[in-house]
């Protein structure tokens, strides 16, 4: 008996594909990033201005897609955009990064993510449980490192296993969780905007916190081998300032990212030429003004010295005990665990997609070409957790969604200039759907990227070149895959 299918089937609709943009979207970083981003530019006005620039490259960006996602209703997404428009070695460099660490990267560092919050209610699944140990050197400041095994890693594989197999039943068992959890974290954040500016909101915090809005400064650990020495804080302006939002960027870009991930399983929308870029747009509308909000009410709530250096960056709890009391702990980890495992959910279901265009390509594995019962890809669904929980055993997914955020961004300007070369190559295909603003607003963000890429390079090289040597080990790795697809 044949327990395979030849092709996927169309069963999300608008609210299903907006859920999933969102959802995707929505993960830990709104609760943490701000911290970092308030310790690089140090001021409530360019805090502020750090998440409505990365809100507004977002949306434009999104609108853009639309025009994409209406040309190429299938599944694939960005990687069949870029072969498109350029040529399949651009689209296979996409999808071997998104492979190897952008993907699959993000749903290591959400799963972990997961399973810290989910030690405030039970401590034995912290990551300082630690279960199995060995010295792998010395670091920097001379100190022991170790390669361990925590209870946190174990938790968070077995949700992405868990959500792995929930997906292979099929796209409604996806959806279903998708929609359910989004909505409950949706409401959550609303919750605790609302509660938030009318339980503990203090003008004399929010008077004080915007008295030098726009007097950026520095926050540097004295000595970093010490961290009890402290901060010291210096003013930046120019050039620094530049590299200052630069580098507060990587975590606002991280946190606005995966808003593509819909494009991934067009093959699955109803109606794709017109529900994949209105959802785009619902779903990143509805996070950008969640996000900036969500950073006025820490404003209001929080002094910028207790955001800067909230304990390991978690803004959210520490606002959530000035909200709620001693309940506040319990309260926005129960928020973080729903809001994990359904971003989880998001990057699982529609990341295994790009694999399986990729094999039907002939350049990735044959096997994750294929389709189960259920009509998903059940093969290539298992290889992406298979490579997540390499990444949560090996603790790096931080640091290579660090440096993956220039590619990242890079990846983003190629598709979008992609849409003036396709206007020129194919000025005859059919656009249900055309980019709006065109080419006004395709173009500022090709600029506003550009600029965010070039101050990284100045600046943040460490966040940029180790990134793109993983890209570049994927030109060998294509040319093998074509001489392989040959033999």
């Amino acid at each position: 008996m044949d327990n395979t299918t030849a092709s996927f089937k169309p069963t999300l609709g608008l609210l299903d594909a907006t859920m999933l943009v969102a959802g995707s979207m929505i993960g830990s970083g709104i609760f943490i990033v701000s911290a970092d981003i308030t310790r690089n530019v140090g001021s409530a006005g360019w805090l502020i201005f750090v998440w409505i620039i990365t809100g507004f490259m977002t949306l434009t960006a999104a609108l853009s897609y639309g025009e994409l996602s209406a040309m190429f209703p299938k599944a694939g997404g960005q990687y069949v955009y870029l072969k498109e428009a350029y040529n399949p070695l651009v689209g296979f460099l996409y999808g071997w990064s998104f492979f190897a660490v952008i993907q699959t990267g993000t749903i290591a560092a959400v799963g972990v993510a997961f399973s810290k919050f989910a030690a405030y209610l039970l401590p034995v699944l912290s990551d300082k449980n630690v279960l199995w140990h060995i010295q792998s050197g010395v670091n920097a400041c001379g100190d022991p490192k170790y390669f361990s095994i925590s209870a946190a890693q174990l938790v968070s594989i077995s949700i992405i296993v868990l959500l792995t197999y929930i997906n292979t039943k099929g796209v409604k068992s996806g959806k279903i969780i998708q929609t359910l959890f989004t909505s409950a974290k949706l409401l959550s954040l609303f919750g605790l905007i609302i509660f938030g500016f009318l339980l503990a909101a203090k003008s004399e915090i929010w008077n004080a916190n915007w008295a030098n809005a726009w007097q950026a400064t520095k926050d540097q650990l004295v000595n970093a081998c010490n961290p009890d020495q402290g901060f010291s804080v210096t003013a930046i302006s120019g050039a620094a300032l530049m590299g200052g939002i630069a580098a507060a960027m990587v975590g606002s870009i991280f946190s606005s990212d995966a808003w593509n991930n819909v494009t991934f399983i067009a093959g699955e929308v109803k109606n794709p030429k017109r529900n994949i870029g209105l959802s785009l747009f619902l779903g990143t509308l509805i996070v950008t003004v969640i996000y900036v909000t969500v950073n006025l009410m820490y404003i209001s709530v929080l002094p910028l010295n207790e955001i800067a250096h909230a304990e390991n960056d978690r803004v959210a709890v520490t606002a959530s005990n000035v909200i709620f009391g001693n309940a506040g702990t319990i309260i926005i980890a129960i928020m973080i665990m729903i809001s994990t495992f359904g971003c989880n959910n998001g990057l699982i279901l529609s990341g295994a997609r790009v694999y399986y265009t990729m094999a039907k390509d002939g350049l990735f594995f044959k096997r994750t070409g294929v389709l189960n019962k259920n009509a998903v890809p059940e093969p290539a669904l298992w290889l992406q957790c298979l490579v997540a929980a390499i990444l949560c055993l090996s603790g790096k997914y931080g640091d290579l969604l660090d440096m993956i955020s220039f590619v990242v961004v890079l990846f983003y300007i190629l598709t979008i200039a992609g849409i003036f070369i396709l206007r020129k190559k194919r000025p005859e295909a059919e656009r249900p759907y055309k980019a709006f603003g065109y080419p006004v607003l395709p173009a500022i963000y090709i600029l506003m990227a550009a600029a965010f890429c070039i101050a990284l390079i100045i600046y943040k090289p460490e966040y940029t070149w180790p990134g793109f040597i993983i890209v570049l080990i994927g030109i060998p790795i294509y040319f093998f895959s074509l001489r392989s697809a040959k033999n």
